[in-house]
């Protein structure tokens, strides 16, 4: 469905026109036709809408930089293409102007749509049987050569993987420590008594191999749960 179509002919190129997904709830409001027109005019960027989300370049929901708050939701802005007219839209989504355009729609008299509301994280209680203080030590004898495991000891881990800090934040924290031996890259270097496969001799480990027994992991598991999560400030913008 196209929203707006400024200038006939107008051409397809990814400055002029950005291709982005809403769900049903906005497109319902009006606040799509109401903002569209608008953003056009201004920069004569071509707007178009679909009906999948895997096909935008920008896409209105649950995900990504938080824009605005009302019907009963926190909206975000996941932008997934470098495109200008994608990152044009993006601009003007968060700038004041954008801001205030969204904030004024209101088709009954009374504005729909706020400021987002800051939504505080909380770290869910999670009862851990394994030994913290063991994991703590098998934390810095095996992951410690990745990631920075525990503040004021020495080792810093390598930059561009995070720390236990940072990822005990992560909502999924849990999963991914538990299965941490599944997931790239640890798969290539990693073994697990009882668990995983013994590498085959003609493709051995490209580094170091990593072994650990279920103890350990349920160890590494309790520390991990012990730890304050790093404060990140405002969720993270993924561009």
């Amino acid at each position: 469905m196209v929203i707006l179509a400024v200038l006939p002919g107008l051409a397809m190129a990814d400055d002029k026109r950005v291709v982005f997904y809403a769900p049903p709830a906005l497109v319902e409001s009006g606040l799509i036709k109401y903002i569209a027109p608008r953003f056009s005019l201004k920069t004569q960027v071509r707007v178009e809408s679909v009906d999948d989300p895997g096909a935008a370049e920008l896409v209105l929901g649950p995900e990504g930089r938080a824009l605005f708050s009302g019907l009963g939701a926190r909206w975000h802005m996941d932008l997934r293409s470098d495109g200008k007219g994608a990152q044009r839209f993006a601009d003007w989504l968060t700038s004041d102007v954008g801001r205030r355009t969204v904030q004024s729609f209101a088709p009954d008299g009374d504005p729909i749509f706020t400021e987002p509301k800051v939504q505080k994280a909380v770290v869910a209680e999670v009862e851990m049987t394994g030994d913290a203080v063991l994991g703590q030590e098998a934390s810095w004898v095996k992951c410690v050569r990745c990631h920075v495991t525990e503040r004021g000891r020495g080792g810093f881990g390598i930059g561009s993987t995070p720390s236990f800090f940072v990822m005990r934040g992560f909502e999924d924290w849990q999963a991914r420590f538990a299965g941490f031996y599944f997931l790239k890259p640890h798969a290539a270097f990693t073994q697990v008594e009882g668990v995983t496969d013994p590498f085959p001799i003609d493709r051995p480990s490209p580094i170091a191999v990593i072994d650990l027994t279920l103890d350990d992991l349920e160890a590494i598991l309790a520390y991990v749960a012990a730890l304050a999560p790093a404060d990140l400030g405002d969720p993270l913008i993924h561009q």
